[in-house]
């Protein structure tokens, strides 16, 4: 399946659908506002993909995921915590679709990344470790910003 199948698929169900449906190779997983939820989306990730078999994931994933959460942490706080975040995994052969919710309405923009300084290079890390990025808006409002895996054949 080519990765725009794969984006159109998650597209045409909907991000908000797939955040409480309880579908085979979808992992849907709330998260609280704190730091400590960046390791728990890390131990998800990791266990997910064992589950799935696709151990060879694991460390580009739970580094795009920690940015991803992080991010969410940071910025959703102020959305009124209307929600928490929610972080979805899901297998579409041969792609993994990593996502995080978060109840902010602000879009994601990447940034040039300065190595000196302790922020700002989230997004630059999604974008170099996955194979494509980006965002939805929720019906629900807020967003799901979501990076794209390649999982073998």
């Amino acid at each position: 399946m080519a990765t725009a199948d794969c984006l159109q698929i998650t597209r045409e169900v909907g991000f908000d659908r797939l955040l409480t449906a309880d579908e085979p190779y979808t992992t849907s997983y709330p998260l609280p506002f704190q730091a400590d939820s960046v390791k728990t989306a890390r131990d998800v990730t990791r266990s997910t993909l064992a589950d799935w078999g696709l151990t060879e994931l694991s460390d580009d994933a739970a580094l795009v995921v920690s940015e991803l959460v992080t991010n969410a942490v940071r910025y959703a706080m102020y959305a009124g915590h209307r929600r928490g975040i929610e972080l979805l995994l899901m297998r579409v052969s041969p792609h993994v679709l990593l996502a995080v919710a978060d109840p902010s309405d602000e879009m994601p923009t990447r940034k040039e990344p300065d190595f000196v300084s302790e922020n700002g290079r989230g997004l630059y890390i999604v974008e170099t470790y996955s194979q494509r990025w980006g965002w939805d808006p929720l019906d629900s409002g807020g967003k799901a910003v979501w990076a794209l895996f390649h999982a073998g054949p």
